[in-house]
Order: C-alpha cells, then structure tokens, then sequence
C-alpha cells in the first residue's frame, strides 16, 4: 500500500487537544485532527463536510519526529469579555502554547487515489496552509516535486507500508552542526532516537488513546473520537542521515 510522506517545518508549530478560551495547550508532534485539518485545507474540503473531513480521517497516520520541539508559553489579554453575570466587561488574560524549533516526517497510508490528489494538493493547496495556527505556515515544502536544488523534504507518494516508509526516510535535519555531531554519536554507538508516533488498531494492549480523530470541524459543533496510537523509536543511523547505501 503506497505512503505519502511529507515535512512539517516551521519555526512555531501549535497542536491541541484539550484548548479552551483561557489556555490552548500543544502536544509534541502533529495530531490527527491537526493534519487532517491541514489536508482539508489543500483539497478545499469545507468545515462542516463530514463525509470529506471522513475519508481523510480514515487515512492511517504515522510521525516521526526528526526534531524535538521545545514547548514554550506566551499570554495574552482579551478586553471587553462579557461577565458571567452578564452586568459588565473584564479583562481576561489567556495562555497560548506554542512548539518551537520542532520538525517532522508525517506519513499517510490508504486510498491510492486520495493520496494521490493530496500529493497533488498540498503543492498548489485550495487554501492557505499552517500548522495549528494561521501564522505557523511551513517553512519549506511539504513533499519533493524532484526539481534541481529543491530542499531537503518529503518524498511525496512512495510504494511502502507507512512502518517501513517512516523507518527509511532520510532524517530530514539540514542544520550542518546537528548532523555532524548526530554522526559522530552513531560512530561512538550512543546514536540518537527518533520517536515514532503511529495509528494502531483500537484495542491494542501496547497502545495509547489519543483524544484527537475529527469527526466535524464545523463552527460551534466540533466534535472528536478516540483513536489508539503506538509509540516506538528508531535509532538514527549513518545511511539515515547521509543516505550513504554503503553504511549502515
């Protein structure tokens, strides 16, 4: 079953699960209802189109985590907020959480010919594209178009299961000074860890329960499921990193 891989970079990410007015917390990698969020936007699959916002949430999601982010607080103030009395106005101070300096591999396994159109999306997207607020837009694009002195990116669609797609990725890292020391810690046998976060059956004894599958995203009546992920990791290794066949 072919896999679409793509990039999410950006120097702030934001990915809720619990957010209310007060305080909008972030989880450390992509959610399933923030991607799905995002391929909608690319396909001009509207709010409150659940059949749409369906067939993307059917998609079998998977993230690597190339780069931990560092989650950092800001606040704001919001004037003029009615009382709960409903006699006046106050001033509220609210808590935004952001992820700062993260940087991942997401991949999608399904339907060949929806992946097939999101390949196609994502590159000339129906709407603009964030991760998890409208100023976090990437920083460099999603999926590999193969043109000459294009970025370090997502492969785009390739014919592997998500497990194997995400485990032989190259580490999309292009800082020099974060590859040079990964490498010397492979060849010193302390190599880094990528953490996989990964879509498993409902049920699953080794899983975990994620509160984040979209089911409407429809203003005033957005409502979410459960689903189980699985968390593992991979060891970075010298063909990871350098794409060197030659080495492992």
């Amino acid at each position: 079953m072919p896999t679409l891989l793509l990039c999410f970079d950006a120097p702030l990410q934001s990915w809720g699960t619990m957010s209310r007015f007060v305080v909008r917390d972030t989880v450390t990698e992509p959610t399933k209802s923030g991607v799905v969020g995002l391929l909608a936007a690319a396909l001009g699959v509207a709010r409150d189109d659940t059949d749409g916002i369906a067939r993307l949430a059917a998609l079998r999601l998977g993230v690597r985590v190339d780069r931990e982010g560092v989650v950092e607080r800001d606040y704001h103030t919001v004037q003029n907020v009615p009382t709960t009395a409903g006699t006046g106005h106050r001033t509220v101070v609210t808590e935004r959480y952001y992820l700062a300096d993260a940087l991942f591999l997401v991949g999608l396994e399904g339907e060949p010919g929806l992946l097939a159109e999101l390949y196609q999306a994502v590159q000339r997207p129906r709407w603009p594209l964030f991760f998890g607020r409208k100023a976090f837009v990437p920083a460099r694009p999603l999926v590999s178009t193969g043109a000459a002195g294009e970025p370090v990116t997502g492969r785009g669609l390739v014919d592997q299961p998500l497990v194997d797609a995400l485990r032989d990725h190259l580490w999309l890292e292009t800082r020099e000074e974060a590859r040079d020391r990964a490498l010397k810690q492979v060849e010193k046998g302390t190599a880094p860890r990528l953490r996989l976060v990964i879509d498993a059956r409902p049920g699953d004894l080794a899983g975990e329960l994620r509160h984040d599958h979209p089911i409407s995203f429809a203003h005033g009546a957005r409502r979410f499921g459960p689903r189980t992920v699985r968390v593992d990791h991979l060891d970075l290794t010298r063909k990871l990193i350098t794409g060197d066949v030659s080495c492992t």
